[in-house]
C-alpha cells in the first residue's frame, strides 16, 4: 500500500530579517537538500507566499496540483475560497482557539518587547 504524502502542512514560524532575509530551519534545509546560495521559487496564492525550492520540483508541484484539480473539476476559485478556513485554523494550532491576526500580532508585539 502506497504512503499518503500531505499535500500542505504547516511546519513552522519564522521572521523577516531587516534585509528582507527569511531564514529557512535548518532541520528543513537539510531535509530538502538545501545549501547556502540554493534557488527558491516564490509562488504568491492569495494573499499567501510558498517557498519552493528549484524550478523543477516548482513546475512538478504545479502539474499535480493542476492535474488533482482538474481530475475532481475544482475552479482555482474553490481553492482560493478555502484560504481563510485554512488560515484561522493555522493561527488557532499556534495561538489557541478564537485566535485572529491581530491577537497574534499583539502576542508576538509582547514577545518582542519582554526580550
Amino acid at each position: 500500500m502506497a504512503s499518503q504524502q500531505t499535500l500542505l502542512e504547516y511546519l513552522t514560524t519564522t521572521k523577516i530579517g531587516e534585509k528582507g532575509q527569511v531564514t529557512v530551519p535548518k532541520q528543513f534545509r537539510e531535509n530538502l537538500g538545501l545549501g547556502t546560495g540554493a534557488p527558491l521559487v516564490v509562488l504568491r496564492l492569495g494573499d499567501g507566499l510558498i517557498l519552493m525550492p528549484q524550478q523543477e520540483r516548482f513546475e512538478r508541484l504545479c502539474s499535480e496540483i493542476s492535474s488533482a484539480l482538474t481530475a475532481n473539476r475544482i475552479p482555482p476559485k474553490a481553492v482560493l475560497a478555502t484560504l481563510p478556513k485554512a488560515r484561522e485554523r493555522i493561527f488557532e494550532r499556534r495561538y489557541g482557539p478564537g485566535a485572529t491576526e491581530g491577537t497574534a500580532s499583539q502576542r508576538r508585539g509582547s514577545r518582542s518587547r519582554a526580550k
